[in-house]
């Protein structure tokens, strides 16, 4: 299998949010196949956007894999990172939005979430192929501040270290009007989510030629 790009997630361990992550986007990011989507109307509609992913929160953010790299090196270089990093614990979950899309994100103390990333963002970053012209203009178009323009050019994306925050997506953009519909629609769907929430594994994951992301590997978090 060909990638063309590669990133860090946390991918949900097998269990209800995994599968409602599933079926509410209609992709499995895990076995890298399509799931069977919820029959909701509207709902493929807004989980366009989103569905190439998985459901997943971002923790290294995609990116080309530099010429003189190997996907090998990669998965071993994600392992040696993983055995140093500690766990990370949060209060809980809980559905918001953040700008015109749905989102669970973590309640809070996130320090120890934002430890994880940036240790992700920062310790892989040799194999990131450079960000092109093109790239670094598109995401220019989100108004960036000095502090992103900064860390747009030294890591070539601008929403990482202070400016990161964890959350996995469940729409694309929505209309002012349908937010709180598409609120209470998903909130009814939710399991549990009054409990720590733990991220003690990462996920290096694959773009494929089809666009779609696919889990290549977990990696127990062991620091």
């Amino acid at each position: 299998m060909s990638y063309s790009r590669f990133a860090i997630y946390y991918v949900p361990p097998a269990g209800p949010l995994a599968d409602l992550g599933a079926s509410w986007l209609g992709w499995d990011v895990v076995r890298g196949c399509e799931a069977t989507q919820l029959n909701i109307a509207g709902l493929c509609d807004i989980t366009m956007t989103p569905r190439k992913y998985g459901f997943h929160g971002t923790l290294k953010p995609p990116f080309r894999l530099r010429s003189d790299r190997t996907i090998a090196e990669l998965k071993q270089f994600t392992l040696n990172l993983a055995e140093r990093v500690e766990p990370a614990v949060c209060k809980g979950l809980y559905l918001t939005t953040m700008g015109r899309f749905l989102a669970l994100a973590p309640q809070g103390e996130t320090s120890a979430l934002q430890r994880v990333a940036a240790a992700c963002v920062r310790d892989l970053d040799m194999f990131r192929a450079p960000a092109d012209a093109a790239e670094l203009a598109r995401r220019r178009k989100a108004r960036l501040s000095d502090r992103q323009e900064e860390l747009l050019v030294q890591w070539g994306y601008p929403f990482v270290m202070e400016e990161f925050k964890f959350h996995l997506t469940l729409s694309g953009p929505l209309p002012a009007a349908d937010i709180a519909k598409w609120s209470d629609t998903i909130q009814r769907l939710l399991p549990d989510l009054n409990e720590p929430f733990i991220v003690d594994q990462i996920a290096l994951c694959g773009q494929r030629e089809d666009g779609r992301f696919e889990l290549l590997h977990r990696y127990t978090l062991a620091g």
